[in-house]
């Protein structure tokens, strides 16, 4: 997975599952993945090692993939939109998307 790729895949676990991290996990998660900062700034920000904050992104990347292996919610939501893409009544598409997107 490249990292554009493991980016969106990220941000579509955390959009689901983000609320279930603790605060300090969420703080780090936005940090890196939203406001794009290295794991050296977030270390120095945070007066840790650079290798404390790399250590929490992959205990948070975990805990998200575990989310979603148990609860399987972004893989259904996926089936979802490919189901509702093949319906042909163009307003009932668009409000069942607008459901699945949390519009």
């Amino acid at each position: 997975m490249n990292r554009t790729d493991e980016y969106i895949y990220y941000n579509e676990l955390y959009d689901l599952y983000g609320n279930l991290l603790n605060e300090r996990e969420q703080e780090i998660y936005h940090l890196f993945y939203e406001e794009d900062l290295s794991l050296q700034e977030i270390a120095e920000n945070r007066n840790v090692s650079k290798s404390a904050i790399g250590n929490a992104i992959t205990t948070i990347n975990k805990k998200l993939d575990g989310y979603e292996e148990k609860l399987a919610f972004l893989k259904k939501m996926h089936s979802l939109k490919e189901v509702v893409l093949e319906v042909a009544d163009d307003r009932l598409k668009e409000k069942i998307l607008k459901i699945i997107n949390n519009d």
